[in-house]
């Protein structure tokens, strides 16, 4: 699926062909539409766990799980799409150690929200970009969140509220809509906390040549 900006608001996309995003989210999708890139959505056939798994066995570091990810996303589709430029992206949340998943279940995001209530934790945003099945940039970023102390009423009636919004992001919240309300201290820039360090990506995609200087 390709997604194209608006006429006039891409002059400043030089390549010829839409950017390539490994990925299925649609905030990632949106952020960079409205930055100027046309993109192209092809979602990767990988196994995350699968992928993260060694990893998480050796004690890497949450930044480096993030960036296997990424990694792992980008070479799966620019492997199958030579000389396209591909972007993969991925987020990892933490807590004093201890990792973070998308939650599955209403249940599942009502027992992440208490976990992480009156708590900080992070939340690592890395990407890759490929070409011709090599990474040609990366990085990665962290933002740090800190929870209000929720009551479990108020956990209820949040969940009530967000509905089937709550299972889309690790955590159980999205900080750019209701999930806001759990905040009571955010560091970190808005893109990172949405799941793609957008300014690293725009960066790169200047040292790349694809967009003007």
């Amino acid at each position: 699926m390709t997604a194209q900006v608006p006429r006039g608001k891409a002059a400043l996309w030089l390549c010829d062909q839409p950017l390539l995003l490994a990925s299925g989210s649609a905030t990632r999708r949106d952020m960079l539409l409205a930055a100027g890139m046309p993109v192209e959505i092809v979602k990767p056939e990988i196994d995350e766990r699968t992928v993260e798994a060694p990893l998480i066995a050796a004690d890497a570091a949450p930044e480096a799980v993030a960036a296997a990810l990424a990694c792992a996303k980008a070479l799966a589709i620019s492997q199958a799409r030579p000389g396209r430029l591909v972007l993969g992206a991925d987020q990892t949340l933490t807590c004093e150690g201890e990792a973070f998943h998308k939650p599955a279940t209403r249940m599942a995001a009502a027992d992440q929200i208490a976990a992480l209530s009156g708590r900080t934790h992070e939340l690592h945003s890395a990407f890759v970009i490929a070409r011709d099945g090599a990474t040609v940039a990366e990085g990665v970023a962290v933002a740090r969140l800190t929870m209000r102390a929720l009551s479990p009423g108020f956990i209820i009636s949040y969940l009530d509220a967000a509905g089937d919004a709550a299972l889309s992001s690790v955590g159980g919240y999205q900080v750019e809509g209701l999930g806001a309300q759990l905040f009571e201290r955010i560091e970190g820039d808005h893109f990172t906390i949405l799941g793609l360090p957008l300014l690293a990506v725009l960066a790169a995609l200047r040292d790349l040549g694809q967009l003007a200087r």
